[in-house]
């Protein structure tokens, strides 16, 4: 029985990052919406409620019944439920003075207290948040402080519960990661055994009790998260997972070719399906990125269905999908919150007979590089960047056509060939090209042109989540440039991307 810690998601930025620090301690730990709380097992050690955009002082405040969990696990409120647990619980939060954003110091530790054992006096802590604690209830202790805010910290006494006004999560929290680690291993007792190698155990196991004899059928990408999941699937059904790799017209150049060979050497069993024309038709005039997303995963879905028919008994649709999208499609205010639409999440439509099995869905991406290493998957493949699952349709803004393809797929193959070939492409997370729906005037010899703008898009990242760009050599983009301008008919213009992510994203579209 995996233990796990819960954390209960009122809507920070930062409820991911914390996940993030827990795994790194090999202990398992779940985001669930506040509104959703699941069933309180013996499996779980201990809760954590994260911050908020919101306050506690507002007319519909955010304030789960705790009744399961409070008094009865060790429980963690931090920003936002440092708040609600003492506002509701009879304590006071008000407006602070000064918004109380950025770093600060402790300048009082309780070092008695098993949550800051070995956290240094003065240590730089990240505080943001514009409601402060004033008053605490008469059986809550202050542990910490600083110079603004009093009441940083505290504990309940009687009970194994906390509240903490700063963000240990955040890069800034110099001794966050013990803070949490005391909380997690010291106070709650996990072990720290969720490892790949147990990862692999475990999933393998449940897979082969879920799914018996029976066969599955797994759309491939090329990308690390299918091919996991099928290394996966294989171990545990051997023969009875049957593959299909869909070119959709929108993978990039001679991809189709090389990926569904190299799943032939990994002794999987794959069928290549030439399905562009099905794409293309569907996308036809098409310009807006969801409606195209949408279009995408319909025909997706048609394609597997027929291809799924063709194999007899086929009970089961297994896909890659990972922990950063099943978050991205949760929300704490319901659906209109998400950040965008994801055809490999939220289910099959009626008339699709499979049941869905997701052996990565607790994953997150480097999380999953680290199992199919432990797999013995080749590393070039495991190294691979993410690739949307849209494909080049989301990175080619406005209407898709063949030609537009085929012009990206070719500015597209030189950068990512020069990444290869100078050595940074292992120091980027993710990178492409994106065409762009303008023209621009430029001059080839005697001539004036008058052509298509791409953009070169190349970003650091752990997960996902939030991204920075990269600084790449100066050199090295101006060789890019002069290539693609030099070698692709139809493209005069080439620019960097220099967006984070937030406020940016990684995608165009």
């Amino acid at each position: 029985m995996q233990e796990q810690i819960l954390i209960l998601d009122f809507g920070s930025q930062f409820t991911q990052l914390i996940a993030r620090r827990l795994r790194e301690m090999n202990v398992y730990c779940e985001i669930h919406p506040f509104n959703k709380i699941p069933e309180i097992t013996s499996q779980i050690k201990g809760v954590i409620l994260s911050g908020s955009p919101h306050s506690v002082r507002q007319e519909k405040p955010l304030n789960p019944d705790l009744s399961n969990i409070k008094g009865k696990l060790p429980l963690l409120g931090i920003c936002y439920g440092a708040q609600l647990l003492s506002h509701f619980y009879g304590g006071e939060v008000g407006m602070s003075n000064s918004r109380e954003y950025g770093r600060a110091n402790l300048n009082f530790v309780d070092h008695e207290n098993p949550l800051f054992k070995d956290i240094s006096n003065n240590s730089q802590v990240w505080m943001s948040h514009g409601d402060t604690i004033v008053k605490i209830p008469s059986n809550y202790k202050i542990i910490s402080s600083t110079h603004d805010v009093k009441i940083a910290g505290y504990a309940i006494e009687g009970e194994q519960s906390w509240g903490i006004q700063f963000h240990p999560e955040v890069y800034h929290s110099t001794e966050g990661t013990k803070l949490l680690e005391n909380f997690v291993k010291g106070i709650c007792g996990c072990k720290g055994n969720w490892t790949s190698a147990s990862f692999i155990d475990l999933t393998v196991k449940e897979l082969k009790e879920k799914l018996g004899n029976d066969k599955v059928v797994l759309g491939l990408s090329g990308g690390v998260d299918s091919s996991v999941a099928a290394v996966l699937l294989h171990k545990a059904i051997g023969t009875n997972l049957h593959c299909i790799f869909v070119d959709n017209g929108l993978l990039r150049k001679n991809e189709f070719e090389n990926v569904l060979d190299s799943y032939k050497h990994m002794g999987l069993n794959v069928k290549g399906v030439n399905a562009k024309q099905r794409f293309y038709e569907a996308l036809k005039g098409l310009t807006d990125p969801e409606a195209k997303r949408k279009a995408i995963g319909k025909v997706f879905v048609d394609v597997f269905d027929d291809e799924s028919k063709l194999i007899s008994d086929a009970k089961w649709l297994g896909q890659g999908t990972i922990y950063p999208d099943v978050i991205e499609s949760l929300s704490v205010n319901g659906p209109s919150a998400t950040i965008k639409s994801h055809h490999n999440v939220g289910g099959l439509p009626d008339y699709m007979k499979l049941k869905v099995v997701e052996p990565l869905r607790s994953l997150f991406k480097d999380e999953v590089r680290r199992v199919g290493t432990a797999l013995g998957i080749d590393a070039s493949l495991i190294g691979r960047h993410p690739f949307p699952g849209p494909g080049l349709a989301i990175r080619i803004l406005g209407d898709i056509t063949a030609q537009k393809v085929e012009l990206l797929q070719h500015a597209d193959s030189i950068f990512i060939e020069n990444l290869k070939s100078e050595g940074l492409y292992d120091k980027v997370w993710q990178a492409g090209v994106i065409l762009l729906p303008i023209q621009s005037v430029g001059v080839m010899g005697d001539e004036r042109t008058y052509e298509q703008v791409v953009a070169l898009r190349a970003v650091s990242s752990t997960d996902g989540m939030t991204a920075d760009w990269c600084h790449l050599p100066y050199e090295f983009l101006a060789k890019v440039s002069n290539e693609i301008i030099n070698k692709v008919k139809g493209i005069n213009r080439v620019v960097y991307d220099i967006s984070s992510k937030p406020p940016a994203t990684i995608e165009w579209e």
